[in-house]
């Protein structure tokens, strides 16, 4: 079995202001930066095999306080992305629900085999999505077996990785948070994901957190 630490990246101006990024590459703001650095300093006595993220530049940029605090390379593994949201990117919800009624409406009763209208890149459906991040972290798994790894990615993977432990079907509302720069315990066993604990959030004492819910 491997021991995962799943976290989401550090804080962004569009966390902040609830836009959504999907693969928009979208830096961490001075919040998400201390965020990460907490981080680093709470995983610091913790044995750490792999420091592994998205290639996207919040993930990677709070993945690497980590890796550096364990004196460890980063490992990117662009399967680990966010969903892809097609023209939503850069949108607020309310942006989203003037511009695009039919397919925000898809969207919000949770038709996981709906795609949004293609921006600069092609959306992907939350079925698609979900099988490309549960294979991701299978295969992370399948790579360090007996060890403990830290993956750092984005709101949607947690949000798969959560369903996943609880056999929650994906058409199912969510009705869990998923904050920012919190840490999350798995274990895989083969093609399995069992939770061992979520939203652990001790390190981020005073700060502000945002959260999908």
């Amino acid at each position: 079995m491997t021991q995962l630490i799943l976290i989401r990246h550090g804080e962004t101006v569009w966390n902040a202001q609830q836009r959504l990024q999907g693969h928009s590459d979208i830096a961490l703001n001075a919040q998400g930066l201390e965020q990460a650095a907490a981080l680093a300093r709470a995983l610091a006595h913790e044995t750490i095999d792999a420091v592994i993220a998205s290639d996207l530049l919040r993930a990677r940029q709070t993945a690497q306080q980590i890796a550096d605090q364990c004196g460890l390379s980063l490992q990117q593994i662009p399967s680990l992305r966010e969903r892809c949201y097609g023209a939503f990117e850069g949108l607020t919800y309310a942006e989203i629900a003037a511009r695009y009624p039919a397919e925000y409406a898809a969207w919000q009763r949770r038709d996981i085999d709906s795609v949004m209208p293609a921006g600069e890149r092609q959306a992907e459906s939350f079925f698609q999505f979900n099988q490309r991040v549960l294979g991701a972290l299978y295969a992370c798994g399948a790579r360090h077996r007996g060890q403990t790894i830290v993956v750092v990615a984005h709101g949607g993977v947690l949000e798969c990785a959560y369903r996943a432990a609880h056999a929650l079907p994906l058409a199912e509302p969510r009705q869990f948070s998923v904050l920012n720069a919190s840490i999350n315990r798995f274990v895989i066993d083969g093609d399995t994901l069992q939770l061992r604990a979520w939203g652990e959030i001790g390190h981020l004492a005073g700060r502000v957190m945002n959260k999908l819910i």
